[in-house]
């Protein structure tokens, strides 16, 4: 008899624990949403400031428009946003006197860094996919398509400042790595983890990836944030996951600022114009061994099985659970306006 109570009291304990971690995940899930509906609400808001902005040329030259640019774009995508879901989480009080270990180098630093050509290879290779994709849309559709405008790439245009360049390069290479990833590898991340690390990564990963405003950029970052959530887990650090972000960024801006040299120089300048030209042979040949890598991984991949902490819920009902959150599906209607534009005005009236 005292067997069988014991064996009831234990089960009941176990439900009434998993109920309360079941309140505790949606309650993350409500929170992660908000979080992400201040982000987009502080980049509508530089978007616009930015609009009113544009008269400021005149007054202070363009070097000067493109600083006062890109310190309210610091402030309003990146602190703000930030701030708001440090807030959110009690990251001040979880974080206190732990940030260092937060930022240890791990043991195998080396061999951890080792994983950017995989990781590069897997999301240029997305980024590859979904060009040929956009291509095949407008092939089939006999043109211009508004699909096809949605996933067409995003184009950084360098300005024609020398000082405005260099500020976007430092936004791209130390600005955006090390705020996102506190964002994105850090906070949300940490947040999630107690109820698995697969949903962790996996959520973080999507949150990522549409941080970036565009359909295009969506598919390959979030492929990205997929790696980078793994390493965040096997090395315990943000280290490694902030310097290969700067690294993937590193190369774009190494593009961009050539391209302002080659721009500069009218283009009539034969070793910029060689320099730029071996430079974007170089990233293609990383390209293809980086997906020649990752592919090569695959079967070491599909063996590695990530630790689950709460097991009595299945993968896929916290997936459901977290995108029935009411803040979550208006984060994702703020993201939709975000990367559609007018898409659903031109479906609807052309």
């Amino acid at each position: 008899m005292e067997t069988n109570e014991t064996t009831e009291h234990i089960e009941q304990n176990n439900e009434n624990d998993n109920n309360s971690k079941l309140r505790d995940y949606k309650r993350v899930c409500a929170e992660l949403g908000l979080s992400m509906c201040v982000y987009f609400v502080c980049r509508l808001l530089a978007g616009g400031a930015s609009f009113l902005l544009k008269d400021t040329v005149a007054i202070l030259g363009e070097t000067g428009h493109n600083l006062i640019n890109s310190l309210m774009i610091i402030i309003m995508v990146y602190i703000i946003p930030l701030l708001a879901a440090a807030l959110i989480f009690k990251s001040f009080a979880n974080y206190k006197g732990k940030y260092r270990e937060l930022y240890k180098k791990p043991k195998r630093l080396a061999r951890a860094l080792g994983t950017f050509p995989a990781s590069f290879g897997l999301g240029q290779g997305v980024a590859l996919l979904t060009l040929l994709i956009s291509f095949l849309l407008s092939r089939y559709f006999g043109g211009q398509t508004y699909i096809e405008d949605l996933l067409r790439p995003t184009v950084l245009e360098p300005p024609t400042d020398l000082v405005s360049v260099l500020t976007m390069v430092f936004l791209l290479v130390v600005i955006a790595p090390v705020f996102e990833e506190f964002l994105c590898r850090g906070i949300m991340y940490d947040a999630l983890k107690p109820y698995g690390t697969g949903i962790a990564i996996i959520i973080s990963a999507l949150l990522f990836g549409l941080m970036h405003g565009s359909l295009y950029m969506l598919f390959y970052t979030t492929a990205y944030g997929l790696v980078l959530g793994y390493l965040r887990y096997a090395t315990g650090s943000l280290f490694t996951v902030t310097v290969i972000h700067a690294i993937v960024n590193s190369i774009a801006a190494g593009a961009l600022l050539l391209l302002y040299l080659v721009n500069m120089t009218n283009e009539e300048n034969k070793l910029i114009n060689s320099i730029y030209f071996i430079y974007l042979v170089a990233v293609l040949v990383m390209i293809i061994v980086g997906i020649v890598v990752f592919l090569s991984k695959i079967p070491a991949i599909r063996k590695y099985r990530i630790e689950n902490a709460w097991s009595e819920i299945s993968p896929w009902k916290k997936t459901a659970l977290f995108f029935v959150s009411i803040p979550v599906i208006l984060m994702l209607v703020l993201a939709f306006n975000e990367i559609s534009g007018d898409l659903l005005q031109g479906l609807l009236f052309s």
